[in-house]
């Protein structure tokens, strides 16, 4: 494996520690219990759900312009870097937050969360700079696959910590949690470091200075946007990952309270969660042989049948056994159909535009955010059923389904 493949894979095994630790595992509790202590649950659960809904809307905003300025100064590596510190810094300081602090931790979090987010663009953009067209998929699938190796790791150090504290030293569960925080941030920006060394980005001719990147990008977007309309291949892939990427981010975000609400044990979802996470190792690393021997398209529309069928499965869900299994299958889709949309998006962009269109394509990973907690809250509401509220998402699996087939590419490509 190429040096610069190596580094740019070892971001994501460097900031998926905050995506498992952070932002899945450690902060929706310790925010709850601690920041939020003698709150009111349902104000508590406002105040965080406020919190990521302000991180995504400022991501889904200010991508593209950052992907555009990105490419016109070719700086997408110093970027990353950039906002890698911002955010490990950001998370390291939350160890410095005092009980019932919830404002400042809220603060820190969507700072942290905008360091993650930004620097994932710029991330998924260099993927065309460390390999080539017939690359992308494994390319693809490997970073995720150490994303997935890396993230699981300090994560179950981070659980060890906090049911074991005694054993590293610490007074109590909240002191490790706060650790754990501290050890991200380390974590996050220690493995980035690679990157900075080894990969070199293909920049444009004439790069340009920031005030004139800026301006120039302002340009560029506004030019891109109306060029938009002609590229149907495009349009109808972004509608297509809109839809079934956020069926993947709800399952994601909702599996633990389902299971919460269902009465299991939370130790025992929490060992669900790390399941996923060694699971999805090997998988996304199948998943990028699989695209590029059938191709990425249908390793996607294979993705998505599988989670459709997790929904429904989810409806019968009544043991922990059976969590563990839906676990254990959600594990081996996960991580592929996220990095063959990366690879297969890669193919569609055009050439010199890669921070600019990735910037297009988080911007809708972010601003889909909002439709299934929407759909499965309004499902819930109106049957006063959560199973049903589950099932509803498989609708979000099959209207991504639909535009994807809409999805021109040559045959070789799936």
């Amino acid at each position: 494996m190429r040096k610069p493949v190596i580094g740019w894979a070892m971001c994501d095994w460097a900031n998926s520690a905050f995506a498992t630790t952070v932002m899945a595992g450690l902060f929706p509790v310790y925010f709850k219990q601690y920041w939020n202590a003698g709150i009111a649950a349902t104000d508590s659960t406002f105040r965080l759900g406020l919190a990521n809904g302000l991180a995504s809307l400022v991501v889904a905003l200010t991508a593209p312009l950052l992907g555009a300025i990105a490419d016109k100064s070719g700086a997408r590596v110093r970027l990353l870097f950039l906002f890698t510190v911002l955010g490990s810094a950001m998370t390291a300081a939350l160890f410095l937050v005092a009980r019932g602090d919830w404002v400042s931790a809220t603060a820190l979090y969507i700072i942290a969360s905008l360091g993650f987010w930004g620097g994932n663009q710029f991330y998924d953009s260099l993927l065309l700079d460390v390999a080539s067209e017939p690359e992308l998929d494994l390319v693809s699938g490997y970073g995720y696959a150490l994303g997935y190796l890396g993230g699981g790791l300090l994560f179950a150090l981070n659980v060890w910590m906090v049911t074991q504290p005694h054993s590293f030293g610490l007074p109590d569960a909240s002191a490790a949690v706060r650790w754990s925080f501290v050890s991200v941030g380390v974590w996050w920006l220690l493995f980035t470091i690679p990157v900075l060394l080894w990969v070199r980005e293909a920049r444009s001719a004439h790069p340009l200075r920031a005030l004139a990147a800026i301006r120039a990008g302002a340009r560029e977007l506004a030019g891109t946007v109306r060029a938009l309309r002609g590229e149907s291949t495009l349009v109808w892939f972004l509608l297509a990952y809109w839809f079934y990427i956020d069926g993947v981010n709800t399952i994601i975000k909702m599996a633990v309270d389902y299971g919460l609400a269902l009465g299991l044990k939370q130790n025992s979802l929490i060992e669900a969660l790390l399941l996923v996470q060694f699971i999805g190792f090997p998988a996304a690393l199948a998943f990028g042989w699989l695209g590029k021997r059938l191709g990425p398209k249908t390793g996607i529309f294979i993705a998505i049948a599988v989670y459709a069928g997790c929904a429904a499965y989810a409806y019968f869900l009544q043991t922990e056994t059976q969590f563990f299994i839906l676990a254990i299958v959600i594990g081996l889709v996960q991580g592929g159909i996220q990095s063959l949309s990366r690879s297969l998006f890669g193919r569609l962009v055009p050439q010199g535009k890669a921070g600019e269109f990735y910037g297009f394509y988080n911007m809708m990973g972010k601003a889909a955010a909002v439709l299934g907690p929407t759909l499965t809250g309004v499902v819930a509401l109106l049957t006063h059923d959560s199973r049903l509220a589950i099932v509803s998402v498989s609708i979000l699996f099959v209207i991504g389904a639909v535009f994807l087939s809409r999805v021109r590419l040559a045959a070789a490509q799936g």
